[in-house]
């Protein structure tokens, strides 16, 4: 049981890597997301990002989680959304519980201020995913919904939400119609060029803006980096 802590935190010491070795080439990019981001959304407010990718094992809830460190560490009260409500693992991430969370505010209509949970990083929340629901989408798309990312707004200064991959279910254009803005997370020398396009699409099809991409895994130095190339 102690080894298997130990290589549980071990994992979450990687995946964390802006927060656990935050003076790290990887870190640093994850930085310069941030700031793009930020550059990106001049003209615009931009409070609300879904961060989705194209297919399941891509890293957008590394991404997404590492993201919303930076933000924190900024000095932004920031919280961090598990909307992937098929398969949540923001709350391994953070090594926190998922008994309750998303789906309790939503289906019965409770505070989230009941099910939010404080990170280690200062600024950070989480708000884990609760149970795995029978109808995902039908859930998200609820009135419910609109009224949390409301609530959201009035106490944070960014919400990201951890979103499914767009190619496998509707969800992700279910939650964006809540957000200012997307993000696609494409793996490098895995994710196939025709699928990234057709996420973009499907992702633009809603009308919310792509605020760019975010290309992980790029091997380069014996180190995996983060690049985020542009805006879409």
């Amino acid at each position: 049981m102690a080894k298997r802590k130990k290589d549980q935190a071990g994992q979450n010491s990687r995946k964390l890597v802006t927060w656990f070795n935050s003076k790290s080439p990887v870190a640093e990019q994850y930085r310069t997301i941030r700031t793009n981001l930020q550059y990106a959304s001049v003209d615009n407010n931009v409070q609300t990002i879904a961060i989705t990718s194209a297919g399941p094992g891509e890293g957008k809830s590394t991404t997404v989680a590492n993201l919303a460190v930076t933000m924190a560490q900024q000095g932004k009260k920031t919280i961090l959304v598990d909307a992937d409500l098929r398969k949540p693992t923001v709350h391994y991430t953070f090594r926190r519980t998922n008994t309750n969370g998303l789906i309790n505010v939503l289906a019965n209509k409770e505070p989230f201020h009941t099910f939010t949970q404080k990170t280690e990083v200062p600024d950070l929340d989480i708000l884990p995913s609760g149970p795995i629901p029978p109808n995902p989408a039908e859930i998200l798309g609820t009135t419910a919904m609109e009224n949390l990312v409301n609530d959201l707004k009035k106490e944070y200064d960014i919400i990201l939400f951890d979103a499914p991959p767009v190619l496998a279910v509707t969800d992700v254009q279910v939650i964006s119609k809540y957000c200012d803005g997307t993000i696609l997370v494409i793996k490098s020398g895995d994710t196939e060029k025709d699928s990234a396009i057709k996420a973009k699409e499907l992702l633009e099809v809603t009308g919310i803006p792509v605020l760019g991409c975010i290309l992980n895994q790029v091997k380069g130095m014996d180190q995996r980096y983060y690049y985020y190339y542009g805006e879409s």
